[in-house]
């Protein structure tokens, strides 16, 4: 008997797919919420594919440090500026610092990514960002790491059923 496993979109996949979604807004506008304690979130979409997340960000929330638990994404930003964080791969050479990089991503700006990535994505405007995330295949986990002077230290691993 074989096993058919799904495809696995590629990050330029997962780009033109939430470039898509954040041009038809009436599929997402009335859903999107805001919370003063952390970022609000929900999953739109979701198959053996690929899952679409909708995330609002009020000034000052973040996401920390983390990975992807092995699954590549994008995100476009619908709405506001997001500021993003790279710091490297979990597969960067032993004795390697992290270097971090930051880049704005404005409204239109869409970033993808392949499965070992580890960014941090901040809201450091004064207004409302909402972004749209794809993830391929669906995330079953993500690792969240602290950044010291001696490079990422894991803090928790958390499981798809902690969101």
């Amino acid at each position: 008997m074989t096993t058919i496993v799904p495809a696995v979109l590629s990050p330029r996949q997962l780009a033109t797919e939430v470039g898509k979604l954040a041009a038809a807004p009436r599929e997402w506008m009335s859903r999107v919420r805001l919370s003063p304690d952390e970022r609000w979130y929900e999953r739109l979409r979701a198959d053996d594919q690929y899952e679409i997340w909708l995330i609002s960000w009020l000034p000052g929330q973040g996401t920390g440090f983390h990975d992807h638990g092995g699954s590549a994404g994008a995100f476009s930003v619908v709405w506001g500026t997001l500021e993003e964080h790279q710091a490297g791969t979990r597969t960067r050479a032993p004795g390697r610092p992290h270097r971090v990089t930051a880049a704005r991503v404005s409204a239109g700006g869409v970033r993808s990514f392949g499965p070992e990535y580890i960014h941090d994505v901040r809201n450091t405007s004064q207004a409302v960002a909402v972004s749209v995330h794809a993830y391929s295949p669906p995330l079953t986990e993500m690792t969240r790491y602290d950044l010291t002077g001696d490079g990422l230290i894991v803090l928790d691993i958390e499981a798809a059923s902690q969101w």
